[in-house]
C-alpha cells in the first residue's frame, strides 16, 4: 500500500462525522484562542485528537503540534489535523500543526497553552509531571499513571504549578453514568452494602520473537522508563493500521484489564459510593496468567475490596461491562449503553432541593476546554484519576501475591507488608526517573 493511500485508509478509521453546534459562530477572535500540543499520536490519541479540534471550534482551541516517536504516525496526525481544518471546516489560515519527535520540545513552547496526553500508559506519569512543570494544561487519557508513586508525584506536581488537569475517564460526561451515582447517593436503594465491578477479559496471543526494528520508529524512545526488551510489532503497535496495540497486554507497559477497563468502571463505583478522596482497606484477589506469548496480563480474575464503612467492592470478568450497586432496598446497574434499576420508580427519581447533585459534564473534553479558560476544576481531576487508579493497582498487586492485602488509604500504604509496597513503584530507566 502506498504511503498516501494508507494514510488516508488509517484516517478514515478514526474520524467520525461531527455536527458542529451554532456555538461555532460565537468563538473568540484568533488571537485569543487556546493552542495544544497532542503527545502520542496513535488508536486513541488520533481519537482524542479529532475530538479536541471539534470542541476546540466551540470553546476556541486549536491544536497547533503533534508528537510522536513513530514518524508515520505523526505525519498521519499532522495531516489529518491539517485537512480537519482546512478542507472540512475551511479555517485555512488555522492549518499549519508542527511535527516534533520528542515531547521536551514541545513542552518548551511559551506559546502552547496546554497538551493532550494519550501515550501508552507507562509514560502517562513522566510526560503529565514535566508538563505540569512546564505550566502546561493537560488532558491524561486513563489510567492516570502506571505506578501509585507516579500518581502522587502528578497529584502534587498539578496542584503545585496551579494547571487543570482531567483524566480521560469520560464516563463521568454520561448522563447514565451521572445518574446512576446521584441515585445511590441520594439513598434510592437504602443503605449501600455491595459495588459489582465487571470487566472485559484479554484474549489472544502475541508471538515473542525479535523482528527488525522498522526506521520510522524510534524504539529506544518508546520504551522510555520500561526495561530494554527486543523489538517486536507485537510489543509497540501494528505499523500498517490502527488496530488495538499489543502493548495493552505485556505487564511491563499496562497492568490488564483492571488498570484499562478498571479505570474507567471503578471511577464509577468510587462515584456512587462518595468515596473520591479515599479507598478501600483491604483487598484480595485471584487471576489467571495462562501461557499467551508475549501477552503476559491477566485474563480472568475476581478480586473483593472491602471499605471502612463496610460497603463491600466485588470486581471481575464479566459481559456486559458495568456497575451494579446493591442496597438495601434496591439495586441500580448501569453501563455505558444505559441504565436499569429494580424498580421503575427509582429510575424516574429526580434530585430537588437540599439533595446530592453531582458535577454534570455533557461533553469531557468541552468540560476541559471550558475549565481552562474559567481555571474551575474540571469532572475528572487529577486527585479523583488518582484514588480511581490506585484500586486498580493494588488490587493488581493483590492479583499477583496471592494473598489478602491490608491497604492505608490516608497513608497509601500496605500495612505490614513491604513485599506489596515494593510494587507501588518500578526502577525507571535513566534519564526517566520521576
Amino acid at each position: 500500500m502506498k504511503r498516501r493511500e494508507f494514510l488516508k485508509a488509517a484516517s478514515a478509521t478514526l474520524a467520525a462525522p461531527m455536527i458542529l453546534p451554532p456555538s461555532i459562530l460565537k468563538r473568540p477572535a484568533p488571537s485569543d484562542w487556546l493552542t495544544f500540543g497532542c503527545i502520542g499520536v496513535g488508536r486513541q490519541g488520533q481519537v482524542d485528537m479529532l475530538e479536541l479540534i471539534y470542541r476546540g471550534l466551540e470553546v476556541g482551541a486549536r491544536v497547533v503540534a503533534v508528537c510522536d516517536v513513530d514518524r508515520h504516525r505523526a505525519e498521519n496526525a499532522k495531516w489529518l489535523a491539517e485537512k480537519t481544518y482546512a478542507q472540512e471546516l475551511g479555517l485555512n489560515r488555522y492549518q499549519t500543526v508542527t511535527i516534533y519527535h520528542d515531547f521536551r520540545e514541545l513542552l518548551a513552547r511559551t506559546d502552547i497553552d496546554g497538551v493532550l496526553i494519550a501515550t501508552p500508559d507507562f509514560w502517562h506519569g513522566p510526560i503529565a509531571i514535566l508538563a505540569a512543570r512546564a505550566e502546561k494544561d493537560i488532558y491524561l487519557e486513563k489510567p492516570l499513571t502506571y505506578s501509585l508513586v507516579e500518581g502522587q508525584k502528578l497529584v502534587k506536581a498539578v496542584r503545585q504549578s496551579k494547571r487543570i488537569l482531567q483524566v480521560g475517564s469520560q464516563q463521568r460526561s454520561s448522563i447514565y453514568f451521572l445518574k446512576a451515582c446521584e441515585l445511590v447517593r441520594n439513598g434510592l436503594i437504602g443503605k449501600l452494602h455491595t459495588i459489582r465491578v465487571w470487566l472485559p477479559e484479554d484474549t489472544g496471543t502475541a508471538d515473542p520473537r525479535p523482528m527488525p526494528v522498522p526506521p520510522n520508529l524510534d524504539y529506544n524512545f518508546w520504551l522510555g522508563p520500561t526495561p530494554e526488551a527486543p523489538y517486536s510489532e507485537y510489543r509497540v503497535h501494528p505499523q500498517m493500521s490502527y488496530d488495538r496495540p499489543g502493548w495493552m497486554q505485556i505487564e511491563a507497559y499496562d497492568r490488564g484489564m483492571i488498570a484499562n477497563w478498571g479505570a474507567h468502571m471503578i471511577d464509577i463505583a468510587q462515584w456512587g459510593n462518595d468515596t473520591e478522596d479515599t479507598g478501600p482497606v483491604a483487598v484480595e484477589a485471584t487471576a489467571e496468567f495462562p501461557d499467551r506469548g508475549l501477552f503476559n496480563v491477566h485474563t480472568k480474575f475476581r478480586a473483593e475490596a472491602e471499605y471502612a464503612d463496610g460497603v463491600k467492592m466485588i470486581m471481575e470478568t464479566g459481559d456486559p461491562p458495568g456497575v451494579r450497586f446493591e442496597g438495601q432496598d434496591g439495586w441500580v446497574f448501569v453501563k455505558r449503553e444505559g441504565i436499569q434499576a429494580s424498580s421503575p420508580e427509582i429510575l424516574s427519581y429526580q434530585p430537588g432541593s437540599g439533595q446530592v447533585k453531582l458535577y454534570q459534564s455533557s461533553n469531557h473534553m468541552k468540560n476541559f476546554l471550558e475549565c481552562v479558560r474559567t481555571r474551575k476544576e474540571p469532572v475528572a481531576p487529577v486527585e479523583v484519576g488518582h484514588r480511581s487508579n490506585s484500586i486498580c493497582i493494588i488490587t493488581h498487586i493483590a492479583m499477583k501475591l496471592g494473598r489478602k492485602l491490608r491497604w492505608d488509604p490516608v497513608a497509601e500504604r500496605f500495612l505490614n507488608d513491604e513485599e506489596a509496597n515494593a510494587m507501588l513503584d518500578y526502577p525507571h530507566r535513566k534519564p526517566w526517573e520521576v
